[in-house]
């Protein structure tokens, strides 16, 4: 995460939203003109028996052919078929733009949305809390995801010309992702920094002998053996963490595990920037069986004088607030995380000498504390140890996360001493820093590009 401090919060039962993915190229264009279909310059794909129109400037990513394309929200883009079980995505991504995905549909649970491909020309994509819709085509067999900017109307005039080929009836086989075990090749050149400028030298990459070597072709790893329950339910950890943008698969969880305690998921929100093929109720079992702590995050929307595009407004900051708390707690459950436990939400770093913009933070932050502890879960805050987390800290009036995790790239891996965290603040336990932001790291054999953290607080 960039700069910013989380606010702890968890919460029950998991909405399934439709859902379409999509992804672009840099130079992609954001606005109306680049959402009008192949009539406009752009060109229609095909895959599975439906013809797909594809804006000009936007990105086709077939993943059969790329198994670690990270399937990224903030690109104009469309990715056709199954991910590769490891992703090559940045340590974070935050902020989206209308980007679709289709894949078969036994590969993503049932969406709630059943569509017919007669239908398609009359879909209405409605506003969400989360910015996404899924729905899925039986005559196709696909479930397409998609998700939006702003305005859901883009992604649905995108969807709207989404065709079933004459004479449809059964959906062909896909052909079989080659899975991505043990390595994952270096980002390609050009590929955007992720985090801010700290003003402070990052420290060198660290690589660690393969010493526990991932077996190829292999989504699971055997069977961890178990972690006593003691260990799993004490509210608290002390030890390394490292989060990146999407989950890694199991394989390279094991891999990992030797070298870290704590890690991070991103469970949902309007500005969660890349999607999450592992993650599941299921991954979230094993990885705790491994012996692993886990912070779950919600990316909703950022502060009005932040750089993301999602954002709240003064006016709407308190409801929004609200709004994030029951989502964030519904992603939770589905993910099988039990009420009582922290969920942070993902504030990254604004302009806090605009007083105004500092006042909506501080409407949003007290209606999302309140609403997740009504949910049942520890509402929790990450965020800019110099805007979010002070902001916060300095308050009147606002009710106060349970616990924080806060950013400062200065490379000291301690969770006391911060200038801007007095140590008095969130202490015992509920402390937890980024000292690092995105580089790549080695462990086991495996590479991923990480976010680095030192936890002495709350986890699940």
């Amino acid at each position: 995460m960039r700069h910013a401090v989380l606010f702890c919060v968890l919460s029950g039962a998991a909405v399934v939203a439709p859902v379409l993915a999509v992804a672009g190229t840099d130079a992609a264009p954001r606005g109306p003109a680049a959402l009008t279909g192949a009539a406009a310059g752009g060109r229609v794909v095909e895959y599975r028996g439906l013809r797909i129109p594809v804006p000009a400037g936007w990105a086709v990513h077939r993943l059969a052919e790329e198994p670690a394309r990270c399937v990224r929200y903030d690109r104009h883009a469309v990715y056709l078929g199954r991910p590769g079980a490891q992703p090559d995505c940045p340590a974070r991504v935050v902020g989206r733009t209308e980007a679709v995905h289709v894949q078969p549909a036994g590969d993503v649970r049932t969406a709630r949305t059943v569509v017919h491909g007669d239908k398609l020309a009359a879909l209405i994509v409605k506003p969400s809390v989360d910015h996404e819709t899924r729905l899925t085509l039986p005559e196709a067999g696909v479930t397409i995801t998609g998700v939006y900017g702003s305005d859901p109307g883009r992604l649905q005039r995108v969807l709207r010309g989404t065709r079933l080929a004459a004479g449809r009836t059964a959906a062909p086989p896909e052909p079989a992702v080659r899975r991505m075990a043990t390595t994952i090749p270096p980002a390609p050149d050009g590929e955007p920094a992720s985090g801010e400028a700290s003003g402070q030298a990052a420290p060198p990459d660290q690589t660690v002998p393969p010493d526990l070597a991932a077996p190829p072709d292999q989504s699971t790893p055997p069977d961890q053996g178990t972690v006593p329950d003691e260990a799993l339910e004490r509210p608290w950890v002390r030890g390394k963490g490292f989060d990146t943008c999407t989950a890694p698969s199991l394989v390279t969880m094991k891999a990992w595990r030797p070298s870290f305690k704590v890690t991070n998921i991103y469970i949902g929100g309007a500005a969660r920037g890349c999607a999450q093929p592992n993650l599941s109720a299921s991954w979230v079992k094993q990885v705790r069986k491994m012996g692993y702590r886990i912070t779950p995050t919600y990316v909703g929307l950022q502060a009005p004088c932040g750089t993301r595009p999602q954002r709240f407004t003064a006016k709407n900051a308190a409801s929004q607030g609200t709004k994030a708390a029951v989502d964030a707690a519904r992603k939770a459950g589905a993910l099988g995380i039990p009420a009582g436990k922290p969920i942070y939400f993902d504030m990254e770093a604004y302009n806090f000498k605009k007083a105004a913009c500092k006042a909506a933070v501080l409407r949003f932050v007290d209606n999302w504390v309140d609403r997740l502890k009504k949910e049942g879960y520890e509402p929790c805050l990450y965020s800019s140890a110099k805007s979010g987390i002070r902001d916060v800290a300095r308050s009147t009036g606002t009710s106060k996360p349970v616990a924080v995790w806060f950013a400062n790239w200065d490379g000291r891996a301690k969770v006391d001493g911060d200038p801007f965290v007095p140590d008095g603040l969130w202490s015992p336990h509920r402390r937890i820093k980024q000292y690092r932001g995105g580089h790549k790291e080695k462990h086991g054999g495996v590479t991923l590009n990480i976010d680095s953290n030192i936890a002495d607080g709350r986890v699940y």
